[in-house]
């Protein structure tokens, strides 16, 4: 049989594209050849034809030939791409046609083989078509991204289409594509269609690129005259409400720091769903009818490409550097996204604040650009009001008053500007309109704010030092009841920037680290929407102590403005509180405060740390560290504001980030604080409840007799009594009553006040008991988050640590009668428990999780503090979180020779505040500068340089 070159056959099968056709829209990165040379592919495969015509070496041939041309198109577009990227990071929109462009010419030379050269055409041939549907069928493609391919048939699936079918998709997946297909008569697609909004949309953006032409042109006239006409309005409801689901599935919020520039709020699909829809309701097929159909002003459209380049550039580069799809900017390729793209350290920030912080600064725009878009829709009555305003409007909800201002109008249930130009006369309206919004209820009209970020020049030097645009910007703080709504608007159209310039610098400032989950702007928006939810009595169960201290009364203004300025020193390089302070010092007073309640605001910003540190990284139980926050504390009115502002902050860094761990540890905080104030500043007044233990302990234990008791209370130290609850002090009598010297003995049991698993070890005192267990404990992937130990006079240890899994809960009661084996095994000194102790550690120090992180800067601190105990050396470790950390800690202290009698170890993300209560081998204090170096250096050892076995 005669054979056809490659070549002539693409040439000549009727629908099938020639080079000029494989040419998309727009330009290319590279001339069309050097993407893919299409004659030397050609003259290749000929060969191989020639050479050795049996099926299986031609399809050999193809593919080692197709996987070079591939290899060598993308490296070709990558190196491109570095160079345009260098000079143009908006040159995104030429890569992704040119990886489709790339991928047509693969797709294309695939299916002629696959349906001439390796199934030739008999009897039973149909007339064929392929189109590209999704992503593809958009002519978009990230290097990686998945092939969608809709196979048209004419009437069935014949054995000859069923043949060309499986050899097409043999041969992609041998070249590594990722492919999706599907099989179907126009007749099909219809109906599938009206079932499936998916399947709907990817029709709506099918492409032909193979076969008989007339069979797409088909497909495109039924799709629009029997599926699309006249269902806009379900359309456009089913892509609002799979764009609501889809974010709520990606936190559903546009400043969480590890986005999904593809599916996350604010990224590409967003602004997909804009262009589908428009589509959709119009059978346009330019982006630029966005603006001929008055959805978008000039302006606006010109967000919208930026965007779309700014995203696509940043999906492009997460491809390329995973050597697969991926799509989530996780923080481990962060900084190399921001260095391909171009970005540089500067003014104290590194390369990746500044480019998360255009990220940010982008997803806002797409957000800003989708209320636009969805009221154009509402005016044109396609699309319904929203619809969480019109559940609440059927069960009778009132949206503030009936009646707007003078000066205001309601236009499709928003809050509107009844005249421009009036408008503007009065500077002052720019921030009244988002008063009146408050008032009323109503959603701001995109028009109106669009008015506003049109003439953010007019909120000046003056106007931020009038009386009036203070006093309104209170009211917005204190008078309705919700000032996050205003303040986040305010923040999103620039008003918040420019009426205090200070807090233009966190706006979409990320916080490296893994602690915090939103940019700083966010989390201080956050934080106020706690404060707010606290004065509602939304949170009366699970905030008791802040409730009750706002039901009897604070100072509003302070709090609220203390709040509002928290963090707003962050991205210097100073110390953020220290730099805050500073800054709160003159806002302050221009925002209306006296000097007594500026000065509140100043200490509270700078000191806005101190409870929660204190709480979280200190042992409560030892009087001096009350002592000591007592005097830094001063007075019951800062100790009321500084408990609130302490819990705002924690909660709004992240849901998953409070617990009732941290709550316990602030109100037992709180209220030794709150009773030494009550009863003086001498160290004698800070409670220490040692006789009043006792007394509850022998009331618990009335039926031992005497002898018994006296025995116990005696045994035991006065720290042990002041940092143990009566029932624990139960719990150990019990263990070590007859307790002879070669027992271990341990009881769990849920601690649900604390969100941990409480767990007593009572054994003779065994050396390096803290650093075995804390071994233990990593061998059953069990964190300590607490800990104490205690030695009795006659010789025995008693220790307790609060545990929780990786996921932050308590340990699993079902798993602790594996972890007390693995506790007795440690202490005893099993050599192979030993071993597989290092084992997992090493397994653990290269996890995934921890290379996902690995490339934070976290430096290494240590402390030693001996004026914070009586009694104790306090050792304080900050440094990066890893596997085992704490383990090689306690290991390196107990081969110094010191007694660990407590620790209490804090995470922040990837930082760890690992904190240990020490004496040496004599029972005193480290006081020798030369031992204290030496103690420093071996720890260091330990953080940077551990024992593996």
């Amino acid at each position: 049989m005669a054979k056809l070159s490659l070549s002539h056959q693409i040439k000549t099968v009727p629908g099938a594209l020639d080079i000029d056709t494989l040419q998309l829209p727009g330009n290319l990165l590279l001339p069309a050849e050097k993407i893919f040379d299409l004659k030397g592919v050609s003259e290749t495969i000929e060969q191989a034809i020639e050479s050795d015509p049996t099926s299986s070496e031609v399809r050999l041939a193809a593919i080692q030939e197709l996987k070079v041309r591939r290899s060598w198109g993308m490296k070709a577009i990558d190196d491109e791409i570095g160079k345009e990227f260098s000079q143009d990071p908006f040159a995104a929109l030429k890569a992704v046609r040119s990886y489709a462009f790339l991928t047509d010419c693969i797709v294309h030379t695939v299916l002629s083989m696959a349906s001439r050269t390796l199934n030739p055409s008999s009897a039973d041939a149909e007339p064929m078509a392929v189109a590209a549907v999704g992503g593809y069928g958009r002519a978009e493609m990230a290097p990686y991204s998945d092939v969608d391919l809709l196979f048209l048939v004419k009437k069935e699936i014949t054995p000859w289409v069923k043949g060309v079918i499986e050899t097409a998709l043999y041969m992609m997946w041998d070249l590594n594509f990722k492919v999706g297909h599907s099989c179907r008569s126009a007749r099909d697609c219809v109906r599938l269609g009206r079932e499936d909004y998916t399947i709907r949309t990817s029709l709506l953006e099918h492409r032909h690129v193979f076969g008989d032409s007339s069979l797409s042109i088909d497909l495109r006239k039924r799709l629009w005259n029997e599926l699309f006409k006249g269902t806009g309005t379900d359309f456009v409801e089913a892509k609002l409400a799979e764009r609501e689901e889809r974010n709520q599935r990606q936190s559903g919020n546009r400043y969480a720091l590890e986005p999904n520039v593809k599916e996350g709020k604010g990224g590409l699909r967003d602004l997909q769903t804009l262009f589908w829809i428009v589509k959709y309701l119009h059978n346009v097929e330019d982006p630029k009818d966005l603006v001929k159909l008055g959805m978008f002003r000039v302006e606006e459209f010109e967000k919208f490409l930026s965007a779309e380049a700014f995203l696509w550039g940043v999906r492009c580069q997460l491809h390329l550097i995973a050597g697969r799809a991926q799509d989530k900017l996780h923080f481990d390729v962060q900084a190399q996204v921001a260095e391909r793209l171009g970005y540089s350290s500067n003014y104290g920030r590194s390369a990746v604040e500044h480019f998360m912080q255009d990220y940010f600064r982008f997803a806002t725009d797409v957000g800003e650009l989708t209320r636009i878009f969805l009221t154009k829709l509402e005016a044109q009555h396609v699309k319904r009001e929203p619809m969480v305003v019109g559940f609440l409007r059927s069960t009778g909800f009132k949206f503030g008053r009936e009646r707007t201002s003078p000066g205001y109008k309601t236009v499709h249930g928003r809050l509107a500007i009844e005249d421009e130009n009036e408008f503007l006369l009065d500077p002052l309206n720019m921030l009244r309109l988002f008063e009146e919004a408050l008032k009323s209820g109503l959603l701001i009209h995109p028009d109106a704010m669009r008015l506003v970020s049109a003439n953010l020049h007019l909120i000046n030097k003056e106007f931020r030092e009038k009386v009036d645009a203070n006093g309104i910007f209170l009211d917005l703080l204190l008078k309705h009841g919700n000032p996050e709504r205003a303040l986040r608007r305010m923040n999103e159209t620039g008003v918040l920037g420019m009426f205090i310039p200070e807090f233009r610098d966190i706006v979409a400032l990320m916080q490296p680290g893994g602690y915090h989950r939103y940019t700083v702007d966010e989390h201080t928006i956050q934080c106020i929407s706690q404060l707010a939810q606290i004065e509602r009595r939304e949170l009366k169960e699970d905030l008791p102590v802040a409730s009750r201290i706002l039901e009897r009364g604070v100072n509003r203004r302070v709090l609220y403005v203390a709040l509002l300025l928290h963090d707003i020193g962050k991205g210097r390089k100073e110390d953020h509180s220290i730099a805050g302070a500073r800054l709160a010092r003159s806002l302050a007073p221009r925002l209306g405060l006296d000097e007594v309640e500026s000065g509140l605001v100043e200490w509270l910003v700078e000191n806005h740390l101190l409870m929660s540190d204190t709480a979280q990284k200190r042992d409560l139980s030892d009087p001096k560290t009350v002592l000591k926050f007592v005097r830094q504390v001063e007075s019951r009115a800062r100790l009321r504001l500084l408990t609130v502002l302490t819990v705002c902050d924690i909660r709004g860094v992240g849901s998953e980030v409070w617990n009732n761990w941290k709550a316990q540890l602030l109100r037992d905080l709180y209220q030794l604080t709150h009773m030494a104030l009550s009863d003086g500043m001498s160290e004698d007044a800070v409670p220490r409840g040692v006789e009043e233990a006792k007394d509850r302990f022998r009331e618990a234990m009335a039926d031992w007799d005497e002898e018994r008791r006296f025995k116990e209370t005696e045994r035991h130290s006065d720290s042990y009594w002041r940092a143990l609850s009566t029932e624990t002090h139960r719990t150990f009598a019990k263990m070590l009553d007859s307790m002879n010297e070669r027992e271990i003995k341990t009881d769990a049991r849920l601690d649900p006040g604390r969100d941990a698993t409480r767990l007593c070890i009572a054994t003779s005192d065994r050396s390096g008991l803290f650093s075995r267990f804390a071994g233990a404990l990593a061998l059953a992937n069990a964190s300590v988050i607490d800990a104490k130990a205690f030695l009795t006079a006659d010789g025995f240890g008693a220790a307790i640590f609060w545990l929780q899994d990786a996921n932050g809960k308590p340990y699993e009661n079902a798993r602790i009668k594996r972890l007390e084996k693995l506790v007795a095994l440690t202490l005893e000194g099993d050599p192979e428990t030993g071993k597989k102790i290092e084992k997992r550690l090493w397994e653990q120090h290269f996890s995934a999780e921890s290379k996902r992180t690995r490339s934070f800067t976290v430096p290494t601190e240590i402390t030693f503090d001996n004026d914070g105990s009586d009694i104790y050396t306090i050792v304080e470790v900050d440094t990066r979180d890893r596997a085992g950390l704490v383990y090689d800690l306690a290991r390196t202290l107990n081969a110094g020779g010191m007694t660990i009698a407590a620790a209490v170890v804090a995470t922040y993300g990837v930082q760890a505040v690992d904190v240990f209560y020490v004496k040496d081998s004599a029972g005193m204090k480290l006081i020798s500068e030369s031992k204290l170096k030496a103690l420093k250096k071996k720890l260091l050892t330990a953080i940077h340089e551990p024992e593996i076995i």
